[in-house]
């Protein structure tokens, strides 16, 4: 056990003071946006070939999936476009509402019924989801054009004269790095916060989601993500960060309902809660292996708001 700290601490302490923005920009972020905009375009193309909930199930997986690994990214193009895409938490309920008055009242922003004259004989709600899934393609081909096209160069360039946003490239780092953490912060306190609630009123129905069984998959998409940028960031191994990745796996391995909506019983919440806690560790070990050691502590959380 003493060796295994001496090995740790001397690891920590060999590792190179400095960090590659660039390869997470390339190994990480601009290839995550450009296969969420594929994904779902995808998704777009299936819903104008068949809009019913069965026909676009595995797209919008796939589309899910794609965007886990970027979602949660709160800098610069995604500060904006990324809320519009995610919207969520929605404490108060404004999604299920207007989607339920858009298809009682059949809105038109579901598009001249002659523009979708396949459908003749559906319903509204079809035309809509094809109409949603057209506009989910035009903003993540936005969003994916804003970082490559414009974002991305003001990062690489960070302390070059005229970048005004970046006056050095330890700023630079040091707002990617605080993404890498805040991702995990909100994977902890609103994925697996929120539905737990507390003891005596847990809280289901508030799981990110939920009603496509998803809820699970996010937090460890979103865990996986933080791990992934880490590593692209720190340009070498970080077997603490690593371990500390597959503990979370472990953890979510042992959780039988993938919406937590069994959180009301003891056992389940306990599940989730070891997760949370495993989560919470792989931040942990991000900031020890990676921040500390390039002198970097974590700033603001941008997805509170401040």
């Amino acid at each position: 056990m003493r060796l295994t700290f001496i090995a740790a601490a001397l690891m920590l302490a060999t590792v190179p003071a400095r960090a590659d923005v660039g390869a997470l920009l390339d190994r990480h972020i601009l290839p995550g946006l450009a296969a969420f905009a594929d994904a779902t375009g995808a998704l777009a193309d299936d819903a104008a070939a068949d809009c019913r909930a069965p026909a676009l199930r595995p797209g919008l997986d796939a589309a899910f999936d794609a965007w886990l690994p970027v979602g949660d990214l709160r800098i610069e193009p995604s500060e904006t476009g990324a809320l519009s895409i995610a919207f969520w938490p929605d404490p108060r309920g404004f999604t299920q509402r207007t989607l339920a008055r858009l298809v009682a009242e059949e809105d038109p922003v579901a598009g001249d019924p002659t523009a979708f004259a396949e459908y003749a004989t559906d319903n509204y709600t079809c035309r809509l989801a094809a109409t949603i899934a057209a506009d989910l393609r035009r903003q993540a081909a936005a969003l994916a054009t804003a970082w490559t096209d414009g974002f991305a160069a003001t990062l690489r360039s960070a302390g070059a004269p005229g970048n005004a946003t970046y006056l050095s490239g330890d700023e630079a780092l040091r707002a990617v790095y605080t993404q890498v953490l805040g991702g995990l912060e909100f994977t902890a306190d609103q994925r697996l916060g929120r539905p737990m609630g507390t003891f005596d009123r847990p809280r289901p129905a508030l799981a990110e989601a939920r009603r496509s069984g998803r809820s699970l998959r996010h937090v460890i998409l979103a865990a996986q993500a933080g791990h992934d940028m880490a590593l692209a960031l720190a340009g070498h191994d970080l077997p603490v960060t690593t371990a500390a990745m597959g503990r979370v796996r472990d953890a979510a391995g042992r959780i039988s309902d993938p919406a937590f909506a069994d959180i009301a019983d003891p056992a389940a919440r306990l599940r989730v809660e070891v997760l949370q806690q495993a989560v919470d560790g792989l931040h942990t070990a991000i900031a020890a292996e990676l921040g500390t050691p390039m002198g970097i502590a974590p700033g603001f959380n941008a997805q509170d708001g401040d």
